[in-house]
């Protein structure tokens, strides 16, 4: 029987935390293939199209730069890709998500999976800006053992990163035609946020981390509307 091979596909940026980086390396080092894509130019789907068109592996499994594959998911991939499968042509991956160096069982952190294992010729490509979505013929599976991501940031930085991606989600609900921002608007955005967050995701239930977490995401959903609020007056003053 012919050998399945693999291809890891790991997107980096200059700014990574190089420790993490080759720990994620190093996690993989057992594929056949390891593809490393700059994610300087572009968008999460252009990344993740560039590593497609690199990969020569019958299977991809993609990774980012802060996360790492566990033993016991190596083995299970294995496993996986060598069982054969006509319909089933892509898998989740559960993950462990450790944010402020505290394990997050609640918020919305877990099981988290991520779809991340593809057989390279049913997975056509990706699509979306912000939230990148694989497009693929075949069923989806679910794999067992989770991959560990080890969210290695400052509030500073998730500041910053909100104050730069809210930039891209704001022009994007301009795109869809946004219903005109006003302070009813704003409020049960807000409040939506606050249930999924807080009700539905219970993120009290992982201490004051969790707390911090979940204001956090209320903050960043409203900094968008409030771009979005912001780019609506731009547009309405230039008619």
């Amino acid at each position: 029987m012919e050998k399945v091979t693999i291809s890891a596909i790991i997107i980096y940026a200059t700014d990574c935390d190089k420790k993490l980086f080759e720990i994620a390396k190093k996690s993989v080092s057992w594929c056949d293939e390891l593809v490393l894509v700059n994610g300087v130019k572009g968008s999460f789907n252009d990344w993740h199209n560039e590593g497609l068109k690199k990969a020569k592996g019958d299977w991809i499994l993609y990774l980012d730069t802060d996360e790492e594959i566990s033993p016991a998911l190596q083995d299970e991939i294995l496993s996986t890709v060598n069982r054969s499968s006509s319909t089933v042509h892509a898998f989740a991956i559960p993950r462990r998500n450790f944010i402020f160096n505290k394990e997050f069982k609640y918020s919305g952190q877990y099981p988290d999976y991520q779809k991340r294992l593809f057989k390279r010729n049913e997975l056509k490509k990706w699509t979306g800006v912000v939230h990148e979505e694989p497009v693929y013929d075949g069923k989806l599976g679910h794999l067992q053992n989770p991959m560990v991501h080890r969210k290695n940031m400052t509030i500073s930085q998730m500041i910053e990163k909100t104050n730069k991606w809210s930039e891209i989600e704001a022009d994007l609900m301009i795109k869809a035609n946004h219903p005109p921002m006003n302070g009813f608007r704003f409020f049960t955005a807000g409040f939506r946020e606050f249930v999924l967050r807080f009700v539905k995701q219970k993120a009290f239930l992982d201490s004051k981390e969790g707390v911090i977490y979940g204001i956090y995401q209320i903050y960043s959903r409203l900094i968008s509307y409030s771009k979005l609020w912001e780019m609506q007056i731009k547009t309405k003053s230039k008619i």
